[in-house]
């Protein structure tokens, strides 16, 4: 779509969401729907996300987003309940049976996503796949000259506001935008995921074990494929030399997670990858033209099991700000950045207390970082 005053060959609109994630698809159908012009710009690029389970709850943000009929949709497992050998060495299963909203799900995520971006597509979004956003800059009319780029191709796009849904690097925000990212730990995922799952293995609910300098997590996921994710600090001994042996070693010290893991075939060449899984959040999460969504906004540990939640959650009520705000309500902006530190204040009273409930290793630095007095939660 190309807008009153926008140069020969540029395309105007009033709205670009940079990131096609479950935040930016988001943020594109809920300003589709209310009439803005939106181009979404998926790069495609980034690392494949570890696996996750969407919560039940979020049912309820897809019916407000207008795509329930479609997401999360057939390709995914249902996950009935959740093992936590948490604070004791006894399991405790928290059956999802009698959830008002239903089963969760074991996401395909490429899957998730894609249905997410056909729905802002549907909405009336351009959907751009596999196109990066590069830096914006301001004009002096104060809109926005943004640079797109897919493959060798290179063009520019006009806007008025920014959407940035670019995960934890915050691209946007922490560049033009010049926000800073305030970080609460150095937890890292050490994962794989293991092929092959027999037919017979049925077990399709999430385990979390904790463990002296970290927490395990495993979970079967679409494809007949087991995700195994150690979470630890990443100044912890197992990141040194001889870290595959390392992972498997920590591995068999654990009851529940070991004796699950061996029930699946664990090829010799399997070696762990190492992504970042620590608590983060902005400084600000709303700038002059710009907002933030998802990680980019914050990014919770992955305990929190939290994440397409709040990315779903923080996409919508962005939007919704973003178009009130373009609508000439002089608040609307006030009244998302109040809502991202009440969630961001609600997170950290759970996330200490969830780690206080662990006191088998108080003595070991990974639990005595995470129960030790004085975090505060930050303000965006």
């Amino acid at each position: 779509m190309t807008g009153a005053g926008a140069p020969p060959g540029r395309r105007r609109h009033e709205v670009i969401v940079a990131g096609g994630g479950p935040a930016g698809a988001s943020a594109a159908i809920t300003l589709a729907r209310a009439g803005r012009s939106v181009l979404l710009a998926d790069a495609g690029s980034g690392p494949p996300a570890i696996g996750e389970a969407l919560p039940a709850a979020a049912g309820r943000l897809l019916a407000d987003l207008g795509v329930a009929k479609r997401v999360p949709g057939p390709g995914h497992l249902p996950c009935h309940a959740t093992r936590s050998v948490w604070g004791s060495a006894h399991p405790v299963t928290v059956s999802g049976i009698a959830d008002p909203y239903g089963s969760s799900r074991h996401l395909d995520r490429a899957l998730f996503d894609a249905r997410l971006r056909e729905g802002a597509r549907t909405a009336g979004a351009e959907v751009a796949e596999h196109t990066r956003v590069g830096a914006p800059t301001r004009r002096p009319d104060g809109t926005w000259s943004v640079p797109l780029h897919r493959g060798d191709r290179h063009e520019a796009a006009l806007c008025d506001r920014l959407v940035d849904a670019t995960g934890r690097r915050a691209g946007i925000a922490t560049g033009v935008g010049g926000a800073h990212r305030q970080t609460r730990d150095a937890l890292v995922a050490l994962h794989l995921t293991l092929p092959n799952v027999p037919a017979s293995y049925t077990d399709a609910s999430t385990l979390v074990e904790a463990a002296p300098d970290g927490w395990w997590y495993t979970a079967l996921v679409p494809g007949s494929r087991l995700l195994l994710a150690y979470f630890t600090d990443a100044d912890a001994p197992i990141h040194g030399p001889g870290r595959d042996v390392a992972f498997r070693a920590h591995l068999a010290e654990t009851t529940h997670t070991a004796a699950r893991v061996a029930a699946v075939p664990f090829p010799r060449d399997l070696a762990p990858r190492r992504a970042p899984a620590h608590g983060a959040h902005l400084d600000r999460v709303v700038g002059d033209g710009w907002i933030a969504v998802g990680d980019a906004a914050v990014a919770f540990d992955p305990l929190s099991s939290q994440g397409i939640l709040t990315a779903l959650y923080t996409g919508l009520t962005a939007a919704e700000a973003l178009h009130a705000s373009l609508a000439g309500d002089p608040n609307a902006l006030d009244v998302y950045r109040d809502r991202i530190t009440t969630l961001l204040d609600a997170y950290h009273r759970n996330h200490s207390d969830a780690y206080a409930a662990e006191q088998r290793w108080a003595d070991r630095p990974f639990w005595r970082r995470r129960q030790s007095a004085g975090q505060v939660a930050g303000r965006c």
